[in-house]
């Protein structure tokens, strides 16, 4: 039987398969990710169902969370196919929804509620017609304190990101390239629908390109795909490699100012420069809550003089690097009126490793999201950035560095999500 126009190309082989074979034996389904093709939304105010097709069945596991009230259905790693509105669409009791990878081997859908609601038993359902599985997800509108109780039953450890190993024997700077939100948190969205998490990976690829083509540098990524990583997880990450810099990329939106436009590069203050920038970090620092994912809002503790000194030098080299950076930017892209700013940035608090966020532009303008896209402005701006990291590390052999004692007080302290 043929399969309806509007099901996604990439999913028509194993739609007829599973119509003209039947049922794939377990071990085929085990060894093949599911491939969902439509996602739809029906129901009223009281009661609302989510139903997926899938090209095969895939257990689900279901909790809600509070501030802001959501529901997370938790998947094995799937590959969506679905429309760019697949998720805006309100209806009943949910707001809008989210998908994408979550972390290795896992997926993750994110569901906005608009009012409080707890999640029913999640029912599969083989349709007869093309053999496609319907995965039906109800919520049911409930009162708060019910709501709260559901929450607090719910699971919401965070999954770590994908390790990085440390090469002891690999003595040339290690770079750690952060490229902002990922999987299910696509962090700012422009008007025709390019996600920021898209653009910065991108562009945190062709940096990571240009800086290992020089050979003088080791060079990782806290995310190597389209995942959602953890804000604290980004900063072990670095930690953990021992990184000597931390460079994150992030792309930033004012929908009600479009006129506003150019990079920032941030470091990271317990004071904000400004009022924007403190609004900038705060939005920021939502990032795992819109992944599903709560983690504490609490600056990280410190544990004696010792690495309180170690911080205070830290934050000297990271804006050392911010200053270094700004100048080999400015002659080749456009900066805000405050190129250099402070702010209190979860994933800049790493008492040890010299870190910076840099806002390449804004995807609410039209000049910098056309900027974004293109393949010569990256090409030019990533050879600036490359030559930064030369200048830092040139001037950072002559200062030297104390490692012991950044080491020493990681050990004592880790920083807290």
């Amino acid at each position: 039987m043929p399969i309806r126009a509007r099901l996604i190309r990439s999913a028509i082989s194993v739609l007829i398969a599973l119509a003209l074979a039947g049922p794939m034996p377990a071990a085929a389904q085990e060894g093949e990710r599911a491939v969902a093709i439509a996602a739809e939304l029906a129901g009223g105010p009281g009661a609302t169902k989510l139903t997926l097709t899938l090209s095969r069945p895939v257990e689900a596991r279901a909790f809600v969370m509070e501030r802001p009230d959501r529901a997370v259905i938790d998947l094995p790693e799937v590959n969506f196919q679905l429309g760019p509105e697949a998720g805006r669409r309100r209806e009943g009791v949910v707001q809008s929804f989210r998908y994408g990878l979550f972390a290795p081997g896992r997926s993750r859908i994110v569901v906005d509620l608009a009012s409080p609601a707890v999640v029913g038993r999640i029912e599969t359902a083989t349709r007869a017609r093309d053999g496609a599985v319907l995965m039906t997800i109800p919520f049911q509108r409930a009162d708060r304190e019910a709501f709260r109780k559901a929450a607090g039953a719910g699971d919401t450890t965070p999954v770590a990101a994908k390790a990085i190993a440390q090469e002891a024997a690999d003595q040339r700077p290690l770079v750690m390239v952060d490229a902002g939100h990922g999987g299910t948190d696509p962090g700012a969205i422009a008007a025709g629908g390019v996600y920021e998490k898209d653009i910065v990976f991108g562009f945190a690829q062709a940096l990571v390109a240009r800086l290992e083509s020089g050979g003088r540098y080791r060079v990782r990524m806290t995310r190597d795909r389209d995942v959602f990583v953890p804000l604290a997880e980004r900063v072990r990450l670095a930690r953990e490699a021992r990184a000597d810099l931390f460079v994150s990329i992030h792309a930033d939106s004012i929908s009600a100012a479009p006129q506003v436009r150019g990079a920032t590069i941030y470091t990271g203050s317990e004071k904000a420069t400004d009022a924007e920038s403190a609004k900038l970090a705060e939005r920021e620092n939502r990032a795992d809550a819109a992944a599903g994912a709560e983690t504490g809002e609490g600056p990280p503790e410190i544990a004696d003089i010792l690495q309180e000194l170690t911080l205070r030098e830290t934050r000297g080299f990271s804006s050392g690097f911010a200053r270094t950076l700004m100048g080999q930017l400015s002659p080749v892209m456009e900066m805000s009126t405050k190129p250099h700013r402070e702010a209190g940035f979860r994933v800049l608090r790493s008492p040890d490793v010299p870190s910076v966020l840099v806002e390449l532009g804004y995807l609410s303008s039209e000049r910098d999201l056309k900027m974004l896209q293109s393949p010569e402005w990256r090409e030019g701006v990533t050879g600036s950035m490359a030559k930064a990291v030369d200048l830092f590390f040139t001037n950072r052999a002559t200062l030297g560095r104390p490692v012991a004692t950044a080491r020493r007080a990681a050990s004592i302290a880790p920083v807290s999500p």
